[in-house]
């Protein structure tokens, strides 16, 4: 059970990095970016609304009942996530995305502070190192052109964008500690369940309001975007067991091995070459990563 949250992290990380790459290829359907980011709760949220009632079936013995703080903090950290993706969408269409997209890598010192501020749960000296080992990895993959400017719109968007992500892995990791002493895969799950259907009804009342007729354009494209809804919700659900396990901070510093997912994908996929650049900052993010588990494991 140790290293379970290791496992259950670098699952999520390779399903993520699918739903990205089904996500690349909804640009042909006509959706916005609103209606192919609200594709992802529309079908994820019935599947996760299903998993739960299995879930709960098979574990017997008394069902959780979510209360005030659970809410608060699942309500809290969908909000986050949901603001979160809407500023990183912002950012690119800024000139200088990029600047703010490396910005937002700053996710994991930030949910390592909230961590110790929100949750009370410390990190260690080897755990902080793992963690800043990594942020410099993923900064050297970030791959920033030559002479990008910086800009301070784009810093801001991607310092705010990394700290909603590192407030909804907060959020979530403190609704799953509400659900004790359930098993760690119900809490996970119930809360999946809750986040995602509060997602879908906010993004719903979004596109309603602000895009009329986007609602029916994704209902309609429903044959290419459930995969995005599929892939999304066993990513998340892959997330949650590890917030159920772990400190929220290690499992989003473990959970950078995303990135170097994504740029093994490149290299066999569309047959792309990785710089010296590139290499090191892999070679960083492993070191980080092995350093993390270490912080866990002695």
């Amino acid at each position: 059970m140790t290293l379970l949250w290791v496992w259950v992290t670098l699952a999520a990380a390779a399903v993520q990095t699918l739903r990205f790459m089904l996500q690349k290829r909804l640009t042909g359907t006509g959706l916005s970016t609103g209606g192919a980011t609200f594709s992802r709760f529309l079908f994820g949220a019935p599947i996760a609304a299903l998993a739960a009632v299995l879930t709960l079936a098979m574990a017997g013995g008394e069902v959780p009942v979510p209360g005030p703080r659970f809410w608060a903090f699942a309500l809290a950290g969908g909000a986050a996530q949901v603001a979160a993706t809407f500023l990183t969408v912002a950012l690119f269409k800024l000139r200088n995305f990029a600047v703010g997209v490396a910005f937002t890598k700053t996710e994991t010192v930030q949910v390592a502070a909230f961590s110790v501020l929100v949750l009370g749960e410390a990190v260690t000296p080897l755990g902080w190192f793992g963690i800043a080992l990594g942020l410099v990895g993923v900064l050297l993959l970030s791959r920033t052109p030559r002479g990008t400017a910086f800009s301070a719109r784009a810093v801001v968007y991607g310092v705010l964008a990394g700290g909603l992500f590192g407030l909804s892995s907060i959020g979530y990791r403190g609704a799953t500690l509400e659900l004790m002493p359930a098993a760690f895969i119900t809490r996970a799950i119930v809360t999946l369940a809750c986040v995602t259907f509060a997602q879908s009804l906010g993004m719903a009342l979004y596109l309603r309001l602000a895009e009329p007729g986007e609602l029916g354009r994704v209902i309609r494209a429903w044959r290419r975007t459930i995969w995005v809804g599929v892939t999304g919700v066993a990513g998340s659900a892959g997330w949650f067991t590890a917030f159920a396990l772990m400190n929220a901070a290690y499992v989003r510093a473990l959970g950078q091995v995303e990135i170097v997912f994504t740029l093994i994908v490149s290299v066999l996929v569309f047959h792309e070459r990785l710089n010296p650049r590139e290499g090191a900052g892999i070679a960083l993010v492993v070191a980080s990563l092995i350093a993390i588990v270490l912080a866990q494991s002695v």
